[in-house]
């Protein structure tokens, strides 16, 4: 998978680690591949697991070299494993977290557009900024998170026929706040839906958004690079 996705012209992967199982792997990987870094962080809908001792672990692993952000942290209204308080003292946490350690953050975002936006302005997030995750919100939401220092990142979704909210999003969020992923294996693009995804599938993403922008699929390669390396503080 990692050789297909280099093939593909995948030059750096930021995996993430949303638990304890998923973050020893995402360690894992970036200790044996010098092109892969890791985000460490508590998913929402695991909110309810997290104890005192994981805020700390994240502390100290946000030392590590290759950790480059702290996420997948937010908000999932969808699951009912966690209750919303719950949900939103954990989110706050991770934020303030990250202010402290200086990262950035990945934010999760499911059925809970407004109140990710209160929480990421009552707690000043924009002061370390960070990536919606997967965005599938409205333009306006968009915008709302470009003004604290967010960027917005499109997955595999954009390539479905019928999905007008992320196609109308990557034509009119401005190519330098953009980024591009998989979040495999979910979420896989046209003509993969429904199958496992892949990083290399990373491409169809950026050629459907330089076809909605009507721009070269190496602008949208090479802008979207520059940006992640520019918030992850990647230097190739």
């Amino acid at each position: 998978m990692i050789k297909r996705a280099q093939e593909a012209g995948v030059k750096e992967m930021v995996v993430v680690g949303f638990d304890e199982k998923t973050i020893h792997r995402a360690l894992a990987l970036v200790e044996r591949y010098d092109f892969i870094y890791a985000a460490v962080g508590w998913h929402p809908v695991d909110a309810i697991d997290m104890k005192d001792e994981h805020l700390v672990w994240l502390e100290e692993l946000a030392g590590h070299p290759k950790v480059v952000a702290l996420g997948e942290m937010g908000l999932d209204y969808h699951w009912d494993k966690s209750p919303k308080d719950v949900q939103k003292e954990v989110f706050r946490k991770q934020i303030a977290l990250a202010k402290k350690v200086k990262l950035p953050i990945v934010i999760h975002n499911r059925d809970a557009d407004r109140d990710i936006v209160d929480v990421l302005r009552e707690e000043d997030a924009g002061q370390v900024g960070g990536i919606m995750h997967c965005f599938g919100g409205s333009v306006e939401i968009a915008r709302e998170c470009m003004e604290m220092n967010f960027y917005i990142s499109l997955g595999g979704p954009v390539t479905f026929k019928n999905a007008k909210r992320p196609k109308l999003v990557a034509k009119e969020v401005p190519l330098d706040r953009l980024l591009i992923e998989t979040d495999c294996p979910y979420l896989a693009p046209h003509p993969y839906r429904g199958k496992r995804n892949e990083p290399a599938y990373v491409k169809l993403v950026a050629e459907q958004i330089a076809e909605l922008k009507e721009i070269p699929y190496e602008e949208v390669a090479k802008v979207t690079t520059a940006n992640a390396r520019k918030l992850f503080d990647i230097v190739r």
